[in-house]
């Protein structure tokens, strides 16, 4: 059940994050992710309140300046998708949109909130706050460790939480060695993500309490490079990935990124070693795959996922070809 709580509309960026100085304080745009935890009653603290930053013009955009792809955070995932700049030439952003839930989540859905959703963990997503699991307390054990880990880590824990990262675009970011731009710095892709523990400490990200996507940039593609995006889940529509994959390749380079088999994004290095500068097919495709799973892990219930793992890096460098 929803609780009372303050709602303002922010003005621009500075006007944000002078109203995220105080206590219990969230950002909302689409809302798809908090408000669900915010019904349910997800987390152990409630806000008091929420900062809209739909209100706050000119965040939404799609475009080129010089070598850099720039992308507004408040550009809908529906935008992306439907792009044409996107889906002439960085595929696997456009594919990976457009596999994100359904239409009207896509409509509502921001590409800055789909990189910092939360997980969905069972147990820390249990309604009324029925386990206060490692990742919300800091103090008790990661309640998966022992429980029902069927969708959870094959790569070991993240600050001792197995919880995975459920975000669609963000393996197709990772594998495009995308920045992300705060009112406060400049972050590399592969230093965004996290999983943070402990009270007050919810979070997929490094962001800090006062600090506020206001950019995606994404580098210009080499000729010749293609790029591709993958997903697993139990439904074709409206569900989170068991196992997602974005690879691209092109002009003698690799980069492969798996998503909701860690806590982040895990960019699969050897696998890309192994495809670099090769012919894409069966053979090197196959031999890729089994580079990237060496060293994962199976919980009891989840050895399954290392197999589909394994898959998606094959089918995502054979969609390069």
């Amino acid at each position: 059940m929803m609780r009372n709580f303050n709602h303002s509309d922010a003005k621009d960026i500075n006007e944000a994050v002078q109203l995220l100085d105080g206590e219990n304080v969230k950002i909302i745009a689409g809302g798809t992710d908090l408000l669900g935890i915010m019904k349910f009653g997800i987390v152990p603290v409630y806000p008091k309140t929420i900062v809209n930053i739909k209100t706050i013009p000119g965040m939404s955009y799609i475009k080129e300046e010089g070598d850099i792809l720039k992308i507004g955070a408040l550009t809908t995932l529906k935008q992306l998708s439907k792009n044409t700049e996107i889906q002439q030439r960085y595929n696997a952003l456009q594919q990976a949109a457009s596999n994100v839930a359904s239409p009207n989540i896509r409509t509502m859905g921001t590409i800055a909130g789909n990189i910092c959703q939360e997980t969905r963990c069972w147990y820390f997503r249990a309604e009324g706050n029925k386990f206060n699991c490692l990742k919300k307390s800091g103090s008790s054990l990661c309640y998966a460790l022992s429980g029902d880990n069927r969708y959870h880590s094959i790569f070991g824990a993240t600050n001792g939480c197995v919880c995975v990262n459920p975000s669609d675009i963000a393996p197709a970011l990772v594998a495009f060695g995308a920045t992300v731009i705060t009112n406060k710095r400049n972050i590399p892709i592969n230093d965004f993500f996290t999983v943070k523990v402990g009270f007050g400490q919810s979070g997929m990200t490094i962001l800090e309490n006062d600090e506020i996507i206001t950019e995606i940039q994404v580098p210009s593609l080499l000729s010749n490079t293609k790029s591709a995006f993958v997903k697993f889940a139990m439904r074709k529509s409206i569900d989170f990935p068991i196992v997602n994959c974005a690879a691209v390749i092109g002009e003698g380079k690799a980069s492969i990124c798996l998503n909701a088999v860690g806590g982040k994004p895990r960019k699969v290095t050897a696998a890309e070693e192994v495809i670099a500068g090769e012919e894409i097919n069966e053979e090197s495709a196959e031999a890729a795959a089994n580079a990237a799973i060496k060293g994962a892990i199976a919980l009891p219930k989840n050895k399954y996922i290392i197999q589909i793992a394994k898959t998606m890096i094959k089918r995502a460098i054979i969609a390069c070809k």
